[in-house]
């Protein structure tokens, strides 16, 4: 029972600055008046974790991961009590520079956790403890996208942040008590480096190798022009920051966790082979849901609909390019080849959001939906020319390795 409580409060920890960085700044932002090409911008705050492999090494080869963990979190919650400091005055040059200080932090923290998961639990149990692990991180969105969006709307944006604070100072205490301590790795350096060198190496020389990065730079291409302008777009139908909070934190997220969920289990029922095409063209139709908003701009029931379908979509979409990394991950490079693929993933999000707004501006909410559905299609052509040799390969795999019981 331990464990599960270690395992379900560190990957909450993971999402709570990821939260604050990619979804609570927009809400920040956009409550302090900032037009649409800056709240684009704030994608670039993504960056961290696109290039976070480059100093990944580092937590390796230096101390140990609870350790890691331990000093991130601390860090993370001075961090975010500095944001009461732009808050009072809404000095959004500084609460940008505090967020970039966050998010590499928080990139950090993120490859100490996983890499702490992958050390401490048998091989065996990692498999079993992944719906644990992602629902931790799914309430932690929502604590951050939904209560403490709440929270600033109804309090101030001082118990935002101080809440946030005090959350992660009493994370870093709770892991240090509880968490076991890993053991100590015996390779020599150079080894470790060799190591790393194997395993990108390894990524890149597998079969259709070209095709899956294509796939995976390009599957949340339209859903990222989408994701960045929700909130400014939510704002300008007149709805505050308690309402965002629930539109958006709530009820988005909630229905997209129940999409990650539906998603995994067509994949287990019918393949990934069988089921990426229906699942990546319901994710994409959904755009055209908002580009529908921005045409009629009804009720809030309807608003409310049409965020929940696209939260659900999108967890449907997430379930499919969470089995393709999976399924791209190699035996002994498990970790390397997932962090590989996830920041491949991501470095598109980022720079397909940080020109969402400039297209907000010159072209209007409605034609940018339209433009982010275009930007989608790349992705359905490929999920259905996909060369049906990346899943065969996988499926002869995985039929060789015995499954635990």
């Amino acid at each position: 029972m331990r464990k599960v409580f270690w395992i379900a409060s560190s990957y909450y920890a993971e999402g709570l600055p990821f939260s604050l960085v990619q979804q609570v700044s927009v809400q920040f932002f956009t409550a302090a008046g900032a037009g649409t090409p800056v709240i684009g911008l704030l994608s670039l705050l993504g960056l961290p974790w696109n290039f976070k492999l480059f100093w990944s090494p580092l937590i390796d080869l230096f101390g140990n991961k609870k350790r890691w963990i331990f000093v991130m979190e601390l860090i993370l919650a001075g961090v975010a009590m500095l944001l009461i400091w732009p808050a009072q005055t809404m000095n959004l040059a500084l609460a940008f520079k505090i967020f970039a200080l966050m998010a590499v932090m928080s990139a950090t923290h993120d490859m100490s956790v996983d890499g702490f998961y992958i050390q401490t639990l048998p091989e065996s149990e990692q498999a079993g403890y992944s719906g644990l692990r992602v629902a931790a991180y799914r309430v932690a969105m929502l604590v951050g996208n939904g209560v403490l969006v709440i929270i600033a709307g109804w309090v101030s944006w001082f118990a935002c942040f101080a809440l946030a604070a005090l959350m992660l100072l009493g994370l870093a205490f709770w892991h240090r008590a509880v968490m076991p301590t890993p053991a100590k790795n015996t390779a020599a350096k150079g080894e470790r480096w060799a190591q790393v060198a194997s395993s990108v190496r390894s990524y890149l020389a597998q079969p259709n190798v070209t095709w899956a990065l294509v796939f995976i730079l390009l599957f949340r291409a339209g859903d990222a022009f989408l994701f960045a302008m929700v909130t400014p777009f939510l704002h300008s139908l007149g709805y505050g920051l308690v309402a965002r909070g629930v539109l958006t934190g709530a009820v988005g997220t909630i229905t997209g966790i129940g999409g990650s969920i539906l998603g995994g289990l067509i994949i287990a029922r019918w393949s990934l082979q069988r089921s990426i095409f229906a699942l990546t063209f319901i994710q994409s139709f959904a755009i055209l849901a908002y580009a529908w908003l921005a045409w009629a701009r009804p009720d809030v029931y309807s608003v409310a609909a049409v965020a929940a379908f696209e939260q659900f979509a999108g967890g449907l979409g997430t379930a499919v390019l969470m089995v393709f990394l999976m399924q791209r991950c190699q035996k002994g490079f498990e970790a390397t080849h997932f962090a590989i693929g996830s920041a491949l993933m991501s470095l598109a999000a980022t720079i397909a959001g940080s020109y969402s707004g400039f297209l907000v501006r010159d072209f209007g909410y409605f034609h940018f939906f339209l433009l982010s559905f275009a930007a989608a299609i790349p992705s359905l052509f490929l999920a259905f020319f996909m060369p049906s040799g990346l899943f065969q390969q996988e499926r002869k795999r995985y039929e060789k390795t015995e499954v635990p019981a």
